[in-house]
């Protein structure tokens, strides 16, 4: 019989890239860990991993099983999640990455009612989509809400599914004395040549406004960079930048400011959940992402997928 400790350490090597990060991930000594496949090693009968200069690579067995091993991880877990909602009456734990509009538009308001259907035990980091798309990949959380804009799409790995939730649109925020502050929609043609402000770079929501105007063979002037939307709405307020911000989550704008959607409306999102397959049936996650769902059509600016 396989020993399901040296599975789940080749799978932490395989994840985390060294015998050293799956032990941190694991909560082991790398010691411990390569013990642990060292004794997968001799069930097996075949080399799993190979040391390359300071540190270790997957031999082609070692792929395989760490491939194979994880989706036979995921199912043990499953099933015994399944056994314990069974025996308890209440739902597993579910460890959910966020982008931060979701977390305030989406997972605060469906709170209530997801405990009051049997999800006690939920938390929620908010991180960036391509870094929620990696925790759920490497089973670091149970569930991601992630967007992905028209112009940067969001690649999802083998073995996840992806579910759409809802869509948002996003608006140009303006000062009120701003020239184009009285137009009921903007034309793209009329911002090329307008200071910005931006999520910072790296994040998707700053990919999605570089390509803003792509098709016109001109780059957003950005002049300021913030994590927080409530932040650049500010800078706006203030006439320092205007700013593309979606509406999820959004709240009501600061005197001084109007919100303006582009004529094109070519600035959506789609909100989606992203889990691994082998768990996306799983009793908790379908609450949690049915509870979304349900949410969805009350928040700012959302729209039903």
């Amino acid at each position: 019989m396989i020993d399901p400790q040296g599975l789940r350490a080749l799978v932490g090597v395989a994840q985390h890239g060294s015998v050293a990060a799956a032990a941190s991930a694991l909560g082991y000594t790398p010691s411990a860990v390569s013990q642990q496949v060292k004794r997968l090693e001799g069930e097996l009968g075949a080399a799993l991993l190979e040391r390359r200069g300071r540190g270790v690579l997957l031999t082609e067995r070692g792929r395989v099983v760490a491939t194979e091993g994880r989706a036979l991880l995921d199912a043990m877990a499953q099933l015994v999640a399944g056994g314990a909602d069974a025996a308890s009456g209440a739902l597993a734990p579910v460890r959910v990455a966020s982008f931060s509009t979701a977390t305030r538009g989406l997972v605060g308001p469906a709170m209530h009612d997801l405990r009051a259907a049997g999800v006690t035990e939920l938390s929620v980091s908010s991180v960036d989509p391509f870094e929620a798309v990696v925790l759920v990949d490497r089973g670091d959380v149970d569930l991601a809400i992630v967007h992905d804009w028209n112009s940067v799409p969001l690649v999802v790995p083998d073995g996840l599914v992806r579910e759409p939730i809802c869509r948002d649109e996003a608006d140009v925020v303006l000062w009120a004395s701003h020239p184009l502050a009285d137009r009921d929609a903007l034309d793209r043609h009329d911002l090329v040549d307008e200071a910005w402000s931006s999520t910072p770079r790296g994040a998707i929501c700053h990919e999605a406004l570089l390509r803003l105007f792509t098709d016109l063979g001109r780059v957003p002037r950005i002049v300021a960079e913030d994590p927080d939307f409530a932040s650049l709405v500010e800078l706006a307020r203030q006439q320092v930048a205007i700013c593309l911000v979606p509406r999820l989550g959004r709240g009501a704008l600061p005197d001084g400011t109007v919100a303006i959607p582009l004529a094109d409306r070519s600035q959506v999102r789609q909100v989606s959940a992203v889990s691994r397959a082998a768990r996306s049936e799983s009793a908790a996650i379908r609450a949690v992402v049915d509870g979304l769902r349900r949410v969805a059509p009350n928040a700012a600016g959302a729209e039903v997928a």
